[in-house]
Parts: C-alpha cells; structure tokens; sequence
C-alpha cells in the first residue's frame, strides 16, 4: 500500500524493497507528526513539539561507519580515515536489510542536499521511524510539492532502527552499521536510531562528490551582511569553539549553521534546518533557538522533562550531554530565505586553545591557511574526560576528519586555492584561554571576540596595525577599539613570561608532531608556514 505525492516511476521497488505493509511517501509535519505519536515513537511536548529517545545511541557511531572499497573509488578514498567494506559484504548487508522490511511499514521523504540548484544532490531516505521522516525533512532541503511528481532520486538511504547486522555475514564490527556505497548510490543504516547518522551520511556523500567538480566541500557555518549577500563569511570550528554561537549574529544574516560548499560563484547550505544542542540552553544566550524548543514539529530529542508539565529540563544531562533539537531554517528570524551567498570575504577558523598561547584574532597567509585547516586544532580540558587532568590537543583535519572520504589535502588545497582566486581574509579566533592554561587563566571574553570579528567582517580590522607572532609566524593586531590591548598579546596576560614561552613550545611541538603526517602531500609553502619554536 502506498500513500502520498511521488514519481510513480520511482517506487521503493526500484532499489528492490518488496511485500511492504505500507509505504508513506513524503508526508508532510502534522501527519509525521501524528504517526510517530500514534506508532508510540514520542509524544507531543511544548507548543506541538516532538519529544523523542533515541535509546542506547545517544550520538554518532564512527567506528561503526564504512564505505564500500569499490573499483571507482579506490584511489580516491582516504582509507586510513575510513573503513573500508567489502562489495560482498555490502551486497549481502542489501540483501538482508531488504529481507528484513518486508510486512512492515515506511516513511520515505524525497529532499535535496544542496541549496545551489547546479550542486544539489536529490536524496530519497526511508527510514521505519515516522519522527526520522520529521527529523530529515527539517534538516535536507524540501523541494516544491509540485517537484515531487517528477522527483529522481541520485543517492537512497534506507535506515533500519531495528534491523541488526551480523559481523561475520556484513564484514562490519558490530550490530550497528553505516555503509555507503559510491557506486551503488546506496547508504544503508542498521541498528541505531540516532536520527544524526541521516544527516551526516548525505554531508559524507557530498564531501566526496564535490570536489570532484571543484567545489569545497566545509564542516562550518556561514552568514553574510544584511542586504548584501556578496558580503558573506563562513566559520569552521569543532564542537565547543562557537561556530553556531559567533556565526548567529543578529545584524547579519544567517546561510546555515553547519554544512556548506563553495563553488565559484559562492557559499551554499547543503541543509535546509539546524540540529542544536540544548545543554544549558537559555532565552536569554541563544533566544531564537531557545524559542525553537516550543516550536510547532521541532524534534527535541533526548532531553529529560517534567512528565505531568512537559517542562523541559535544559541542565539535566543523565540521558546525555548531546541532546538537541532540530527545526527548519525558517525557524530562526534573520536566516537566508535562499541558503546561499556570494564568495567568502573572509574565511574565520575558531580554535578553544585551553593552554592559553594563541592570540585572541590572528591573520593568515592563504599558506598559513592551509596549515591550519589540516591541523584543525582545539583542546579537551580536565575534568570533561576521565583521565583527563591537564589540557590536551585535539587535531582533527579540516575541522571534520569523521566525514572526510578523500584524503585532507584534498580539501585543503580546494580551501588555498579558493581563498587566493577571491581574494578572501583568512582569521585564526581562539575562544579558549588568556592569562594562562585551563585552570589558572580565564576563558577570552565573549564581548572581545565579538567585537574583533565585528572588525575582521566589516574591514575596519585590516587597517590595524599587525605584528608577527614569535611562534606561529601570523600576524596579530596590535590595538583594536573596544578589545583590551594586553588581551592582544597572550605572553603579556600571563603573570610568568617564562612559563608562557614553555607552553608556547609545547603547543609548538604538538602541532608539529601532528602536521608529519601531511608533509609528504603538501608545498613548500605549507611547510614553511609551520609553527617554530621562538
């Protein structure tokens, strides 16, 4: 039995579902809505919010993530960052997960990847949570209802909450699994119903498609000037760095929170909605998306709350630090109607330095640039691990390494090359420490940091007078209106210069140590644009 608006040439059938009970195609929210509630999958919250679990898995799996080692592939995908599969394996994991639906019933929403018509990729995902179905039409871009009568899907995930893989049958690790396969055009996902895994999966397809055609492909945020989409900029950050914090800016206006390309012409959204955490969330930090978490179909997924009031516990932690919500782009007042903007006119990489060494803004060569965008550097602090009891570096290549198939210079030479043919201002921010390591400095100040990206983004910043940092050889400004001119110079916010100079050649050290892996792949340039011991 099949249900909704879709080319009836493109049934389920064509990739080899059959005897399914029922088939719900691109149902739009109330109706999602109200079978999720129905089939027991959440309850209504809040002002006609979903409330869901998503049970033992609380986040991504990585180490459960493969793609296909397929002929076409082979040379093009960095293998030792993903887990390779084998085709046999994969045919055998189709042909069981299809066994697997017959009699049962399915939620298949049609969507696009992209919000650059030239680029986008027409993704059908099926999933048997009907919530699923209202998490990835928030998050992927929504054609046209008219669209859909003649909508040809180019990559299908089927997503199987329940199904369980078999490592000895499915050449996997365990019971859950993420396979992608490039030729088959087919992404399928077992035993998780971490609805993230969707969403990452057609990021993941997009970051090896892409550049294949010349286009970046970033794990970053992007916004651009009121009135002037030329005007735009795109900040790339690991979690805890403020990328969806500092990119939300009120007097600009918001592309996308997340993921986005840049082609020739501009910047992109490859979604169509945000997917935020609500760990301490406040209306008076973050108003707009604290206003999501009583919005009409928004997906609050597991957040603990007040059985009799529905009330929202946004400190309660026990289920998991990770809980978010997800909504549609339209939902936050100054976002982009199109998802799109012109060429970068600066490039902001966010960096938490917990040892208290790199300046507050920095300026980078496109070299310099490159450099830090393989690096990807942030640090875990004590206390948020166990075992953890001095800051410790994190590096992961591109501010992405889990959703990167082809090899980092790859995109690192993309981001060079592309900040160099427009002419774009590359920033070093670090949100972390001054005055000292975690747990004797203090985190830089949300007012500073704001008001040195107001000057990097509005150009006043480039008419400042810079000087070269003794270590990492970018320049520093050094005064800024409104910005503490001592902020500016982190060995000067320490009470011991000596003690700064050690922690400077330590990070030094762990960023070299971490670079060898890339030297063999990249110019002379990039060498030189290395960190060296004052």
């Amino acid at each position: 039995m099949e249900h909704g608006t879709f080319n009836p040439a493109h049934s389920l059938s064509t990739i080899g579902a059959s005897d399914l009970k029922a088939v719900h195609y691109n149902l739009i929210e109330p109706a999602l809505m109200t079978q999720a509630v129905a089939r027991g999958e959440g309850e209504i919250g809040q002002g006609g919010t979903l409330l869901v679990s998503t049970g033992k898995h609380t986040g991504r799996s990585p180490l459960d993530k493969f793609v296909v080692r397929e002929d076409s592939v082979e040379d093009t995908i960095w293998w030792e960052n993903n887990k390779p599969m084998a085709p046999e394996a994969f045919e055998q994991l189709r042909l069981d997960m299809l066994a697997h639906m017959k009699g049962k019933e399915y939620f298949v929403q049609d969507l696009f990847g992209g919000a650059d018509e030239h680029h986008r990729l027409n993704v059908r995902v099926t999933t048997e949570l009907a919530w699923h179905g209202l998490f990835i039409r928030h998050l992927l871009r929504r054609p046209e209802r008219a669209e859909l009568e003649s909508f040809v899907p180019e990559f299908n995930i089927i997503n199987c909450p329940s199904f369980s893989a078999d490592p000895a049958k499915h050449g996997c690790r365990s019971e859950t699994v993420i396979a992608i396969s490039f030729e088959r055009k087919l992404i399928l996902i077992g035993g998780t119903s971490y609805a993230g895994e969707n969403k990452k999966s057609v990021f993941s397809v997009l970051n090896y498609i892409l550049p294949g055609k010349g286009v970046m492909a970033m794990h970053c945020s992007a916004n651009h000037a009121i009135g002037n989409p030329d005007d735009s900029a795109v900040f790339f950050g690991l979690s805890g760095t403020g990328k969806t914090t500092l990119s939300a800016d009120p007097s600009r206006t918001l592309i996308g929170d997340d993921e986005h390309g840049w082609t020739d012409q501009g910047v992109f959204n490859f979604e169509g909605g945000c997917y935020a955490k609500t760990i301490s969330l406040s209306p008076e930090a973050e108003p707009e998306i604290f206003s999501t978490t009583q919005r009409f179909a928004t997906v609050i997924e597991n957040m603990v709350y007040d059985k009799d009031t529905l009330e929202l516990d946004f400190e309660d932690d026990s289920l998991t630090p990770n809980m978010r919500c997800a909504y549609p782009l339209e939902a936050i007042s100054n976002a982009s109607d199109t998802g799109l903007g012109g060429a970068p006119k600066n490039v902001v990489m966010l960096t938490c330095d917990a040892f208290g060494v790199l300046p507050p803004i920095a300026r980078l060569t496109p070299a310099q640039a490159m450099y830090h965008f393989l690096s990807g550097f942030t640090s875990k602090v004590a206390g948020t691990e166990k075992g953890v009891t001095e800051p410790s570096p994190t590096f992961s290549t591109c501010f992405g390494a889990p959703f990167m198939p082809r090899r980092p210079e790859v995109y690192g030479a993309l981001l060079r090359d592309k900040i160099a043919e427009h002419g774009a201002v590359c920033w070093l921010v670090n949100t972390g420490w001054t005055g000292g390591a975690y747990g004797k400095g203090s985190r830089m100040p949300i007012k500073a940091t704001r008001a040195l990206l107001t000057a990097a983004l509005d150009g006043s910043l480039n008419e400042a007078e810079f000087r070269k940092d003794p270590n990492f050889g970018f320049d520093v400004p050094v005064s800024v209106p409104g910005v503490a001119d001592v902020l500016l110079d982190p060995r000067q916010t320490w009470e011991d210069g000596e003690a700064y100079d050690v922690q400077a050649r330590k990070l030094v050290e762990m960023f070299s140590e971490n670079f060898a892996q890339y030297d063999p792949y990249v110019g002379d340039d990039v060498k030189e644009a290395a960190p060296k011991v004052a």
